[in-house]
């Protein structure tokens, strides 16, 4: 589907750059690098974890891995912290893990095997609840206006495409991670990130692949270490459909999120950012629209 990237081929063996960021995660980090550090072969890896602001001392236990870059930011959130340790990698895949998962054993290859089609932008496994290990998804839907996300079920054991990938566990290769652009740093705090760079990938021409076979364990929790307040999840949906979305499925958007009590500050802080800006810049880019988008997967907003 990219027919003006040109992507160079993966190496045979290429070293994966996996970057986790954290913030206050307690015992939960640990247990994310050293599964990591157990999982990935020595000479494919490069672990980093960017420390964004923590002060309950959880990074400590590095000091003992020196195979393990740990990096320091100051309230960048999710999408800035992830950047921050992307451009300091030195991978040609990068994989971007929250610093609460667990990935079974072989996890790797068949995500690389993915990726080395190179129509592929993206791939992610299988997520299961850490604490409800029934509850498993594969890829996210879109649902309605107001962009809300749902899980996805099992699609069969070949890798599948999907509207919206999880950013808990997701791997793409450090070229494509260039040509996009990577997180929009402008994305506030939690919620959103996943679907804005899934739809800016996907019309930019690059496939979102679930990879089934592989399947990561992430803990939900009701209480994030990042602060989640309602306006900068509605902010960041409202920057999707800003930045990506004809006047007709925007017009539907604004509508839905209307709604909530945190609208006008979710709007003010919009208008207050480079919107206007970063739409020119990503249209500019794009091979397709956002009805092509909804079309695909039969979405509806």
């Amino acid at each position: 589907m990219v027919d003006n990237a040109h992507p160079a081929p993966l190496p045979a063996q290429p070293l994966v750059s996996v970057v986790i960021i954290t913030r206050n995660e307690g015992s939960e980090l640990q247990a994310t690098v050293r599964n990591v550090l157990e999982t990935l072969p020595p000479k494919q890896r490069e672990v980093i974890v960017v420390d964004d602001s923590s002060d309950d001392d959880s990074t400590s236990f590095l000091k003992e891995l020196p195979e393990v870059r740990l990096l320091s930011s100051t309230g960048l959130g999710v999408a800035g912290a992830r950047n921050y340790g992307a451009l300091r990698a030195n991978g040609d895949v990068l994989l971007f893990a929250d610093a609460h998962i667990r990935a079974p054993e072989g996890w790797c290859e068949p995500m690389l095997d993915a990726l080395r089609d190179q129509s592929v932008g993206a791939v992610a496994p299988g997520v299961y609840s850490m604490t409800e290990p029934k509850s498993r998804g594969f890829g996210l839907d879109v649902t309605g206006p107001n962009l809300h996300t749902s899980w996805r079920h099992f699609p069969g054991a070949q890798p599948q495409p999907a509207p919206v990938l999880p950013g808990c566990f997701l791997a793409m290769r450090r070229e494509t991670y260039s040509r996009c652009g990577g997180y929009d740093v402008d994305m506030r705090q939690l919620g959103g990130n996943d679907a804005e760079l899934s739809c800016r990938l996907w019309l930019q021409g690059y496939r979102q692949l679930v990879v089934p076979e592989i399947e990561v364990s992430h803990l939900f929790r009701t209480a994030a270490p990042y602060p989640a307040k309602w306006a900068s999840v509605i902010h960041n949906r409202l920057r999707t459909a800003f930045i990506h979305f004809g006047r007709e499925r925007l017009e539907r958007v604004v509508e839905a999120l209307r709604s909530y009590q945190s609208f006008p500050s979710a709007m003010a802080m919009l208008l207050d950012g480079d919107v206007f800006a970063r739409r020119t810049e990503v249209v500019r880019l794009r091979q397709f629209d956002d009805n092509w988008f909804f079309r695909q997967f039969s979405l509806t907003c």
